[in-house]
């Protein structure tokens, strides 16, 4: 096997003229430029349909974008070697103007970070650097915002954090006989990874294989194909080798972020405390290029719309190039920030109307029986499982929401303050429109021989317990103990397409896809059972239970038990028998795409003195319908609290206006986030989850993951105005930040 290493630009923007590769011959190295491999542009992202997918990527690219785009690569039979060959390289540069500023990246001097794009198969031109937009209306919000009695408008600046995914980018590719490739990396998308490498490298599906790998934890970081991957393909092609890529951190920093978001809201409501409008305005920095931009534009739109019952609606999308870190998915695509600008808004216009701010949410967000967007206009049903209200009432007693006192009113040094952010996420991104979004899982379940189970799935688990949910779904419905339940590790060759693991789907369309396949087999089960017992009429007469003496699933006549055959023996029959083996293969997309309801009330603890935040207490409630692993979903609970509260007063990213590199790129040094010391004692985090059940889901199971973070940072916020009576719109809000604005203030 060779260790690969990648060029990567120094410069945010530059042409390369030329890149001599003749002394890596020294390292018994081989090399790959931009010209030795497929001039195709792509998008590393699959999970939208080709019409609606924006193309602006290559392998190795000779016009580098941001610090760190890959520009060549090699590798060598060690990792000191493939150093070596890498610094042996020598290229021509000629470095070109660049842009961080999105505003300024639109104005009509700006250097043009792409001129043109492939989108649909057609060439775009691309003016003002805006990569796309999305503009939509509803209603009159001219009228209605004339009409109403308060009307708040407020400019929000979301921050740019890093995923800090456990692992960094990996992948090791085997070239196979016959052309064929074996892959292993790390993907949220075993499919999708296969099929990008099939169409940029034209090679057949039928001759790639993508292994899962356990990733353990990803937070959307690779949704997309990660473009590690083309590389390691691209040295492994031309080596005829296996070809091992590890990026450092410092490396994986310079591959991925959550999107920049500038958000105008405004919003209009009558004094009786009834919304009658919203304005949202959004401009996204996407960086230098689009991973998921134009759905996200959408599904921005979509969050918004979802949160409230704004009647009369206006929005404008429009995101940015800029030559930064391209920007991706990251745990709630977009939602924690527009959930922060809008549950602010609220909170301000509940104030404003003198009504409280628990009262104002119950009044007008959309909730059981309403029409809900979900991931954007095409993904639309009804709410038909809420736990809004039991978790709001029940969250602020425990809280003590009655006794949190007004807004400054405290003068001391420490100040105490109580904030709420109510959200949600959708499970799944589908709906009974089709739309430009992929979103199925297929299953594959089989009975062995000895009467237990192999369940073959694609869909990835990244430590959330997902894959442990659907076997627990499978042996409620077949009646067998989870144990006797083979989860098969399994690749492309085996299992069929599933789209990823996001949209918080894995519990709700992936175990609906495993319930369905358990369900099916039952009845398959019960056939033969039929003819093995003799004398029933039809499968409908058996029941199937678990006998703990006889260690073994009976399946019997119902009101006859002792005409009976065990799980086992049936298994051992159909073997013995030649009557082959039972087994269901199925694809399953979701109808609909319910929300995942949460609900945070927060305590902190403002120091006037040094600008430092504490949590002090955290009130969480979750609905997620049926609670399948009870555990670990309030470990995710926990999980996305504490991601929430670092995007509300620690993590972003910053740019070097000279250089364009990064500034805090050194991983625990200067890019910090909350360990355990610095989140609420365990006695003080406390969990709710609603007595709900979704009736389109999984034994009445909705999504969690995502919900899990979206309204933390609007509860923290929240906190920290009721603490000193100062609202900032801008995140992270810094010590720096707190002690600036109270001086401001208060002339200290």
């Amino acid at each position: 096997m060779l260790i690969g290493r990648i060029l990567k630009s120094p410069y945010p923007h530059a042409l390369v003229k030329s890149i001599d590769t003749s002394n890596v011959h020294r390292y018994d190295a081989i090399a790959v430029t931009p010209w030795d491999v497929p001039r195709v542009k792509f998008n590393p992202r699959l999970v939208s349909t080709e019409d609606a997918t924006y193309m602006d990527w290559e392998i190795l690219t000779d016009h580098p974008r941001f610090v760190g785009e890959y520009v060549a690569a090699v590798a060598a039979p060690s990792e000191y070697l493939a150093q070596k060959a890498l610094e042996a390289l020598r290229v021509e540069w000629e470095p070109l103007p660049f842009i961080l500023d999105p505003f300024k990246s639109m104005e009509d001097d700006a250097p043009a970070v792409h001129r043109e794009i492939i989108v649909n198969g057609r060439r775009v031109i691309v003016e003002k650097n805006i990569a796309c937009r999305y503009d939509y209306v509803e209603g009159n919000p001219d009228k209605a915002f004339m009409e109403a009695d308060v009307v708040i408008e407020r400019t929000f600046h979301s921050n740019r954090r890093y995923h800090i995914q456990l692992e960094p980018k990996t992948v090791v590719v085997k070239p196979e006989v016959g052309g064929g490739l074996t892959i292993w990396t790390t993907t949220q998308t075993i499919h999708n990874t296969r099929i990008l490498v099939s169409k940029v490298f034209n090679i057949p599906l039928s001759r790639v294989n993508v292994v899962k790998i356990p990733i353990g934890g990803s937070f959307g970081s690779s949704i997309q194909t990660n473009p590690v991957v083309l590389v390691a393909v691209a040295l492994a092609l031309k080596s005829g080798k296996p070809v091992k890529i590890s990026l450092t951190r410092e490396e994986d920093m310079y591959e991925h972020c959550s999107y920049e978001m500038i958000m105008r809201i405004k919003a209009g409501a009558k004094r009786d405390g009834t919304l009658v409008a919203g304005e949202f305005e959004n401009i996204m920095d996407i960086g230098a290029h689009q991973i998921q931009a134009y759905p996200l534009l959408g599904v921005a739109l979509g969050w918004f719309v979802s949160l409230y019952k704004w009647r009369n609606i206006r929005y404008r999308g429009i995101a940015v190039y800029t030559n930064k870190v391209p920007c991706c998915a990251m745990r709630g695509f977009g939602n924690p920030q527009v959930t922060w600008a809008v549950e602010t808004i609220v909170d301000e216009l509940a104030e404003e109307l003198g009504i409280d701010p628990i009262e104002f949410r119950l009044k007008n967000y959309v909730g059981y029986g309403d029409l809900f967007w979900g991931q954007g206009p095409t993904v639309r049903s009804i709410v038909r499982s809420d736990g809004v209200p039991e978790l709001l009432r029940k969250g602020a007693e425990l809280i003590g929401w009655r006794e949190r006192g007004r807004p400054g009113d405290k003068r001391s040094r420490f100040r105490i303050g109580v904030g709420v952010g109510r959200g949600f996420h959708t499970s799944g991104a589908g709906g009974p429109l089709s739309g430009s979004v992929i979103d199925y899982t297929g299953v594959i379940l089989k009975l062995n021989e000895d009467g237990t189970l192999d369940y073959i799935t694609a869909l990835q688990d990244q430590g959330g317990g997902t894959l442990d949910a659907h076997a627990k779904i499978i042996a409620e419905e077949l009646c067998v103990p989870v144990e006797r339940i083979n989860i098969v590790w399994s690749d492309t060759y085996t299992t069929l397409y599933d789209v990823c693991t996001h949209a918080s789907r894995g519990v709700f369309v992936g175990g609906e896809a495993a319930h369905r396949a358990a369900r099916l087999l039952k009845q398959k089960i019960l056939e033969y059972a039929m003819h093995l017992i003799g004398g029933v009429a039809t499968p409908d007469g058996l029941r199937m239970e678990y006998d703990e003496k006889l260690g073994d699933t009976v399946i019997y006549v119902e009101g006859s038990p002792e005409k009976r055959v065990t799980l086992r023996e049936l298994a051992y029959t159909l073997w013995q028998r030649n009557w082959g083996t039972l087994s269901v293969s199925l694809s399953y997309r979701a109808p609909v795409a319910p929300p995942a309801y949460t609900v945070f009330f927060v305590k902190v603890l403002v120091d006037t003195w040094t600008g430092e935040i504490k949590p002090l207490e955290v009130v969480a409630g979750v609905d997620c319908g049926t609670v399948v692993n009870p555990e670990l979903a309030e470990g995710q609970v926990h999980g996305g609290f504490a991601m929430g509260w670092s995007m509300a007063i620690l993590e972003n990213t910053f740019y070097d206006p000279g250089t364009g590199e990064l500034v805090n790129k050194g991983f625990i040094t200067d890019y910090k986030i909350p360990t355990t010391q610095d989140l609420p004692d365990p006695g003080k985090f406390k969990v709710l989850f609603a007595n709900t059940r979704e009736p389109m889901g999984p034994f009445g199971a909705k999504g969690l993951g995502e919900a899990a973070t979206n309204p933390v940072a609007a509860a923290v916020a929240n906190a920290i105005y009721n603490a000193i009576g100062i609202r900032f719109y801008k995140l992270p809000i810094t010590p720096e930040d707190i002690l600036k604005a109270l001086k401001e203030r208060e002339g200290g």
